[in-house]
Formats: C-alpha cells, sequence, structure tokens
C-alpha cells in the first residue's frame, strides 16, 4: 500500500493530471472513476490505483466483472490521503488508472460513409466532451480538431467524455485545411456553420459522406474555413439569442445526419 504523499508514483499521476507537456511527451493520460475503469481498454492500462474503501464496495457489490479486471490489470492500493491527493475531484470515487493515448490516423476516420466533425480552437473541455458523446451516439466516423483546440486528455475533457474518448476515433490535425482538402477529394461535403449561413441546416442532405465544421465558441469559423467550405449552414433560433453552445450545435447537426441516414 502507498501511504506517502511524496511517493514517485503519486508524484507522476499528479504531473499526468495537471501538466499537457508531461502528458504529451509520454503519450499518457489519467483518468477517474469506476465507469472508465469498466469502458477503458486492458491493452491502454497502464496503471491503476485504488483505495480499500473503493474494493470492499465491490467486493461486496458482487461486481465480478470489475474484479476480474482488476485482476487483469494489477492494481496498488493507496490510502483516502494519497487517492485525495492525486484526485482533480473535490469526491474522489476511489480509483485512478493511468492510460495509454490511443492513435488514429485521417484514414481511421474517414469510414465507407464519413461522418465527422471538424472543431477549430474550441477551448472549453465540456463541449468537447459532449461533441464525443454525441458524436458517438450519433454513429459519427471521427472527430478532428485543429491544435489549438483544448487538450481531450485533460482530466476534466476525459471525464465529460464519459468514456467516449476509448471508442470514438479522433485526430489533432498539423494542418486541418490540407485535411478538410483531401476529405473533399475523397468525396466528402463540407458544412460550415455560422449564424449567418444561407442554407438552413435541416434542409440539406446529409446521406454521403459529412463533415461539420464547428468553430471557436466567441469567434466562430475562420474565413479561411468558410471558403473551404462547401456550404455555410445555420441552424434557426427564437427569442433573443444569438447563437448556440458548440456542443449542442454539433448534436443537433449529428443527430440530424443520424436521423437522415437511418429514415
Amino acid at each position: 500500500m502507498i501511504t506517502s504523499l511524496s511517493n514517485d508514483k503519486i508524484k507522476h499521476v499528479i504531473s499526468l493530471r495537471d501538466k499537457k507537456r508531461v502528458r504529451d511527451e509520454e503519450n499518457l493520460f489519467i483518468t477517474e472513476g469506476k465507469k472508465l475503469f469498466k469502458d477503458a481498454p486492458e491493452n491502454m492500462t497502464v496503471e491503476v490505483y485504488l483505495t480499500g474503501a473503493f474494493l470492499r464496495d465491490l467486493s461486496n457489490d458482487n461486481r465480478n466483472d470489475l474484479l476480474e479486471k482488476l485482476e487483469s490489470t494489477g492494481f496498488e492500493e493507496v490510502t483516502d490521503k494519497v487517492m485525495a491527493k492525486m484526485s482533480g475531484t473535490v469526491t474522489p470515487q476511489g480509483i485512478m488508472c493511468v492510460m495509454k493515448k490511443p492513435e488514429y490516423s485521417l484514414d481511421d476516420l474517414i469510414g465507407d460513409v464519413p461522418l465527422l466533425v471538424v472543431l477549430e480552437r474550441l477551448q472549453d473541455p465540456g463541449n468537447l466532451g459532449t461533441i464525443m458523446r454525441s458524436s458517438e451516439g450519433a454513429g459519427a466516423t471521427g472527430v478532428i480538431m485543429t491544435g489549438d483546440c483544448v487538450d481531450l486528455f485533460g482530466p476534466k475533457a476525459v471525464r465529460s467524455t464519459m468514456g467516449s474518448v476509448f471508442r470514438v476515433p479522433f485526430l489533432y490535425s498539423r494542418d486541418v485545411m490540407k485535411d478538410i482538402i483531401r476529405l473533399k477529394k475523397a468525396g466528402v461535403r463540407v458544412f460550415g456553420t455560422s449564424p449567418e449561413g444561407r442554407s438552413v441546416y435541416s434542409r440539406c442532405d446529409y446521406g454521403g459522406g459529412t463533415a461539420f465544421i464547428i468553430g471557436n465558441e466567441s469567434s466562430g469559423m475562420s474565413e479561411e474555413a468558410k471558403k473551404i467550405s462547401d456550404d455555410l449552414i445555420s441552424i434557426p433560433m427564437g427569442g433573443e439569442l444569438e447563437s448556440l453552445n458548440a456542443g449542442v450545435s454539433a448534436s443537433i447537426l449529428l443527430y440530424e445526419a443520424r436521423r437522415q441516414r437511418t429514415g
């Protein structure tokens, strides 16, 4: 059992929690909680830390599937005080994991009939988590992000994905305009999103290869992205709203594409 707050392993987990640079250099990230442990692929799981109380609760709950997984992954027990130090939440759930980052290429995201979301300079981890969940639910083939988007592997974003981070292919693009051109050459129609868009989103055809560009929360899409789009679409709104939350907008578009594709 690890009892010391100055233990090197504990310091390493905290550095992965707090520092994007460390996550990038080591290609690792952390997850916290029972659900994310359950969803995490075993071949991506590097280390598991848990409290005695968590282990007792599992045993009393007859959660044999999770106990069997713990036997396979192995784990280190830590005190409640150490877990509180490691955790990024007010009320730790008693289990944390160090995970390998999944890696994908653009080809992995395209699929037979692509349905993609392209994110430009998105900054809110909650929005990113929502978009990852909606992408999974709507059957999207992937999410492409510009390099200056919020880090998908920061603790808040990981928690917000609710496990979709393990199931939705994604890519941080080094040159998003070049990647969009490649998508267009592959037959993907690119829809930019803007309150000034002339086309109402529900009147467009998303039955073929489709990509939606979602811009920055405050400034929207870049002019370059608007020019490269095949069409600019808008979501009509009542009241005095000027725009919708980026996560909500992406979800509406993704589920309209799913509706059209599934009838």
